[in-house]
């Protein structure tokens, strides 16, 4: 691990630096250190948004001064703390792959140099760690996917994409959790949704959790959205090991 650095970034917020890397390793002790500030109910603490490689920490300085934050911060980081006790959320996302839902997979599949079903069975094969979250709510930045199916952006991006699309960007590849402009390339939906307003937790999953995409097929797809239209679908979670 890197040494831990904690920067002013601006009269109310500091940014815990815990290395200037993407990886596992870096986002275990975030997450850990997420767990902690929510544990210890720090009083003024406002909000904690974490990113690949860091944490900002947003303060009230009326409730709790610079120094003391800082001082907090600086003994908590210092905490040999693991992630849920070394147990990951893995969160099963169905999808529907090709066709009208992902229009772009067999430009996916000839960049590759695969058949369309290799690059299902190899995008649906792994668990992916959600770094953190950005750009539109629920949106999350994955790590993990096979360098076998990395797939350049479109030339030319899409003024719209629908809510729910599964897709390729360079060496990513995400949900778009509302209609958005994009240019990433498609390969499937899934009737899950990854933000909802209405719904008590809005945002279903959290930084440091997985997702695992699971293949179905359209009668599966079709059935599985009426459910989450009628607010009747829970979305399987499993816990792994770290």
């Amino acid at each position: 691990m890197q040494k831990i650095r904690i920067l002013t970034a601006g009269d109310s917020s500091l940014l815990i630096e815990f290395g200037k890397e993407i990886s596992p390793e870096i986002n275990r002790k975030i997450t850990a250190t997420v767990q902690l500030m929510k544990e210890q109910h720090i009083e003024g603490v406002v909000d904690v948004i974490p990113a690949f490689c860091s944490l900002l920490v947003n303060y009230d300085p009326r409730v709790i001064s610079y120094e003391e934050i800082k001082s907090r911060m600086q003994a908590l980081v210092k905490v040999d703390a693991k992630a849920s006790e070394g147990k990951k959320k893995i969160f099963e996302i169905p999808v529907c792959y090709g066709g009208e839902y992902g229009p772009d997979i067999e430009n996916i599949a000839e960049n590759a140099g695969l058949s369309v079903e290799e690059v299902i069975k190899i995008h649906s094969s792994r668990d992916y760690l959600i770094y953190m979250l950005g750009f539109l709510p629920g949106f999350c930045y994955l790590g993990g996917l096979d360098e076998r199916i990395h797939t350049p952006r479109l030339a030319n991006p899409r003024i719209k994409i629908n809510a729910g699309s599964v897709g390729i960007g360079g060496s990513q590849t995400g949900i778009y959790p509302l209609d958005s402009p994009g240019g990433w390339q498609l390969m499937g939906m899934t009737p899950v949704k990854t933000y909802d307003p209405d719904r008590e937790t809005p945002i279903l999953v959290e930084a440091g959790d997985y997702i695992r995409f699971v293949s179905v097929d359209e009668a599966e797809y079709k059935r599985i959205k009426e459910l989450v239209d009628r607010e009747e679908y829970q979305c399987v979670v499993h816990e792994g090991e770290v």
